[in-house]
């Protein structure tokens, strides 16, 4: 990038931040983290970061899991632009690819597991007090139209034909982590559904 604007830590791991262009990683996304890591274990496997912003949680996973190949995506070019920046800041070109792309459009292939942590509250609560601390983050990180849920119906839909046989996808979502395997996507669907419904 021609600027990194700032330094966090995530999960231990030093990243370059861009606030206000990228969303900085926050603490509650540590246990996707662990959740994937727990799930991959040393196993190889090819993984999917979806929406992967600054690209956090792809060099984190590809540090924890040093047997994975991973696939980094997101729409916006300044997160791209910083995630690859971050990339090679850990020395993991080799291992992990920082794509432009809507979910899983620009991974080739199939993959074994998919994680995200995409926008999810409603963009009409957007300027809403009791959401204030989010306001600095670029809203398009943030704010989804509809009940918020439209970008993980989209992710789930696709891994019906991308997820390998086995597969398993595991998200965050409002601050918890839910996973589902190829054959649970219509479950995992509903779990997000209710969790919605309850916030």
């Amino acid at each position: 990038m021609d600027e990194l604007f700032g330094e966090t830590c995530f999960s231990g791991i030093e990243l370059s931040t861009a606030p206000g262009r990228v969303m900085t990683p926050r603490p509650a996304s540590e246990q996707l983290l662990e959740r994937a890591v727990a799930r991959l274990g040393s196993r190889s496997a090819t993984v999917a970061d979806v929406g992967s912003g600054s690209g956090a949680l792809a060099v984190a996973v590809a540090l924890r899991a040093p047997n994975v190949e991973v696939w980094a995506a997101d729409l916006s070019p300044a997160a791209v632009e910083l995630a690859r920046a971050n990339v090679a800041r850990h020395g993991l070109e080799d291992r992990v690819r920082v794509l432009r792309g809507d979910l899983l459009e620009a991974v080739p292939g199939e993959v074994d597991v998919v994680l995200a942590n995409l926008p999810y509250l409603p963009q009409a609560v957007s300027n809403e007090s009791r959401y204030a601390d989010l306001h600095a983050e670029p809203a398009s990180a943030v704010f989804s139209p509809g009940d918020g849920l439209g970008p993980y119906r989209r992710l789930l839909e696709a891994c019906e034909e991308r997820l390998r046989a086995g597969g398993l996808v595991i998200v965050q979502y409002r601050g918890d982590v839910f996973e589902g395997s190829r054959r649970r996507l219509s479950e995992l669907l509903g779990e997000l559904e209710e969790h919605a419904l309850a916030a």
